[in-house]
């Protein structure tokens, strides 16, 4: 199997899919929820980084963010929000699924994939369009009838700050991408 290299470039922005283990439906609950907000807020902490949009789902998140103008380090973002939410998460009582020998054998838990899909943001054209893939995406897995009604989403925040009419996208055409990571 060929060896997959990360497209990385300081400050550059880079849409995320992330998803759970079996595409568990970890999100369901309120604690779940919290402890990935407290490990995505100390890893930005840590590691400083702009979310710019972001949907949380059941089984699987996206989000686009933007790294400071001298930083490429993405992975180990991902790796620490990862681990910071899985080991609050078991410690909390969650449960993690059964993994394979060679997942057991690295210490790896059964909440996250091994992986997530990144693409770094090309254009202006391109970032608009990841965002509206974001904030259309509960409705796309059938959530909700339009992307006002899905309470964890950027959204709302993107409304609210003048960016988004509150109707969109009304009839509006959108343009939206073909994520692989779905």
């Amino acid at each position: 199997m060929p060896n997959y290299v990360r497209w990385r470039r300081e400050g550059a922005s880079y849409f995320f899919t992330v998803v759970t283990h079996r595409r568990r439906r970890v999100f369901d609950t309120p604690l779940a929820r919290r402890l990935l907000r407290q490990a995505i807020t100390e890893t930005r902490n840590r590691w400083p980084f702009d979310v710019f949009a972001m949907v949380l789902l059941p089984d699987h998140l996206h989000c686009l963010w933007t790294l400071p103008r001298d930083d490429d380090r993405f992975p180990a973002r991902w790796g620490h929000i990862k681990k910071t939410f899985t080991q609050q998460y078991i410690a909390a009582g969650g449960k993690p699924l059964s993994v394979s020998k060679n997942r057991a054998r690295h210490r790896e838990q059964g909440i996250w994939q091994q992986r997530y899909w990144e693409h770094r943001i090309r254009d202006e054209a391109d970032w608009y369009r990841h965002r509206d893939y974001i904030h259309l995406n509960p409705v796309k897995h059938g959530y909700v009838s339009e992307p006002q009604a899905w309470p964890w989403s950027s959204i709302h925040r993107h409304i609210q700050l003048g960016w988004l009419d509150p109707n969109w996208p009304g009839s509006s055409p959108i343009e939206i991408p073909d994520v692989l990571g779905e």
